[in-house]
């Protein structure tokens, strides 16, 4: 699947779980209010945070899709990643804090509800389930229909996945303290999964975070990419030996790749540019998502003793 397909489909799932977001955050808080309920608050607050993230994730598809310019030579690709690394701590701030100060205010007010706000919380809750797992459906679908080049290493569309999860089972949280606290009687049971949500948000919101981070800053190809650039560089006749290959991702298409080579004796000084040429063809042609490729060669071609010309040191070839 291409990536622009690709980010199309992201893009309809994001748009997905924005408008039922949208919806979910007025039910919640409308039912919320009416029914003084800590926890459909909280849920709230978790809605209200995946309506924001989700901007950032539209934000980040249209942006990393800007061509390379003279101050950004390699692409915004990492935009991606930024957007992505927003979302994640829009997740934490807005969503586990507000769910952490609803649990604490529960336990020190008291609170109590009346039949009617139960069954409004309920059903406002329901609803929210009933629309959280659609757009989990989706984004289920779309992650098993492209498993391979991208798949889950798109932090949009990874991002949406664990938003979508952590809602539904949020909202079984806030349906489970309320059903016990109607039973009950004791707050406690809502103020407890209020907690329990918070508790949940900030640990999607820092495993996204960690993820994310390891991209922005600079992440090496995943083993299997790294694999066959080395058996391409191998099988090339004129390299005697592949000293390093340093890798890094530049986006969820573009790895830039920088190999430090022996070629072997006996290449004419006038060759080593054309046979650098081809190697680095060799290379995009056959892993067109390895792209821009750096070849260093540390040992040159031996000398022309005709003209009196010097061996050269080293040579660097950029494409």
């Amino acid at each position: 699947m291409s990536g622009k397909s690709s980010d199309r489909k992201t893009r309809t799932t994001v748009f997905v779980a924005l408008g039922a977001n949208l919806v979910i955050v007025v039910a919640k808080v409308v039912g919320g209010v009416f029914a003084g309920s800590p926890a459909l608050l909280s849920e709230a607050a978790h809605s209200v945070a995946d309506s924001f993230n989700e901007v950032f994730l539209l934000a980040a598809l249209r942006r990393s899709r800007k061509p390379a310019d003279s101050k950004h030579p390699f692409g915004y690709g990492k935009e991606r990643f930024f957007w992505s690394l927003l979302a994640a701590v829009g997740i934490f701030v807005m969503g586990g804090c507000f769910s952490f100060f609803q649990g604490y205010e529960a336990l020190i007010s008291g609170s109590q509800e009346s039949h009617s706000g139960y069954t409004v919380g309920l059903v406002v809750l329901g609803v929210a389930l009933l629309a959280e797992g659609t757009s989990l459906i989706r984004a289920v679908h779309q992650a098993r229909k492209d498993p391979g080049s991208r798949g889950l290493r798109d932090p949009a569309l990874r991002t949406v996945l664990a938003e979508d999860g952590t809602a539904v089972i949020g909202v079984l949280l806030a349906m489970t303290g309320m059903a016990l606290h109607m039973v009950t009687g004791e707050v406690v049971w809502e103020a407890a999964a209020s907690f329990a949500i918070g508790l949940l948000l900030v640990l999607v919101a820092f495993w996204l975070g960690k993820d994310t981070r390891d991209q922005l800053i600079g992440e090496a190809a995943d083993p299997g990419l790294r694999r066959e650039i080395l058996a391409i560089l191998d099988a090339q006749p004129e390299i005697d030996n592949v000293e390093s290959l340093l890798t890094m991702k530049l986006g969820l298409e573009s790895t830039l790749v920088a190999a430090r080579i022996d070629l072997a004796p006996g290449l004419e000084s006038e060759e080593v540019e054309l046979v650098s040429e081809r190697i680095k063809t060799s290379v995009v042609e056959a892993l067109p998502n390895a792209d821009p490729v750096f070849l260093d060669i540390t040992e040159a071609p031996p000398s022309d003793t005709a003209t009196g010309s010097t061996p050269q040191a080293a040579l660097t070839v950029d494409e």
